[in-house]
């Protein structure tokens, strides 16, 4: 079965600024103050959040939401390098981080506090609705993925259910990406060109999806070792000089669709 790959919205270089959208997407964020009587029966009052994001307009902007709606902002920074640290300091019960950021992105620095923190809720945090940013953040293990222009419609609700240690919503970006991810591939509906076993044609959308094969291993829950082995039988089969050729043909022939 065919996946549709990103469709990004602006990336940087593009003539519109990253800080232009944010202030843009920021500006209307605010929500009026939440009773806090509405919020005794969840445990939302106990919720500490750590905020994690190179922006300043945007960290100050989701705090403020955040206290908004009965949640407690424990501290924020803009440097993915010092969030191991604050972890120990600060003890969050859930960390909101953002995906793209100078020296250690987002995605970086879930992989290292998935090191030590197996089980600490992460919710990702983009300006871009982008099907690889979610793929690897599904496989790296976050909790959810926020789009910035409508994260007061979903935080507390996201936040929540991480904290719960619960799925996110069905119509939720990762819940969407994380179907994708886990579907069977039906390989007597491949081209003739791909003679793949269904477990490599997982593998193949994995790359075509942008992920490493460490990436890969963690999201199949199968060895780095044996990944590298199918994406060997892969590009051995289909005749592709490298993942990246794989990846291409695979948007090509359908089994991806851009």
């Amino acid at each position: 079965m065919g996946i549709r790959t990103p469709t990004a919205g602006r990336l940087p270089g593009q003539t519109t600024s990253r800080i232009a959208i944010e202030r843009e997407q920021f500006a209307q964020m605010r929500t009026p103050a939440i009773p806090l009587g509405r919020f005794l029966w969840t445990g939302l009052m106990s919720v500490k959040v750590l905020v994690v994001d190179d922006h300043e307009v945007a960290r100050l902007g989701i705090s403020q939401l955040l206290r908004d709606s009965g949640f407690v902002v424990n501290d924020t920074t803009a440097d993915g390098r010092e969030v191991l640290a604050m972890l120990n300091t600060v003890g969050p019960d859930v960390v909101l981080l953002d995906v793209r950021m100078p020296g250690l992105d987002g995605l970086a620095t879930l992989a290292a506090i998935r090191e030590l923190y197996e089980s600490l809720p992460v919710v990702m945090l983009s300006a871009y609705d982008n099907l690889t940013y979610i793929a690897r953040a599904a496989a790296l293990g976050a909790s959810d993925y926020l789009i910035k222009s409508r994260v007061s419609e979903g935080i507390r609700h996201c936040l929540q259910r991480a904290v719960r240690r619960e799925a996110p919503l069905p119509i939720s970006p990762m819940a969407r990406v994380q179907r994708i991810m886990r579907e069977e591939v039906d390989v007597t509906q491949l081209p003739g060109e791909f003679p793949l076993t269904s477990r490599e044609a997982q593998v193949l959308r994995h790359i075509a999806l942008g992920l490493s094969n460490k990436e890969i291993a963690k999201s199949l829950s199968i060895s780095v070792e044996t990944v590298k082995e199918h994406v060997q039988n892969i590009l051995r089969k289909i005749k592709a000089t490298d993942r990246t050729d794989a990846a291409v043909r695979a948007i090509q022939s359908g089994i991806v669709q851009p």
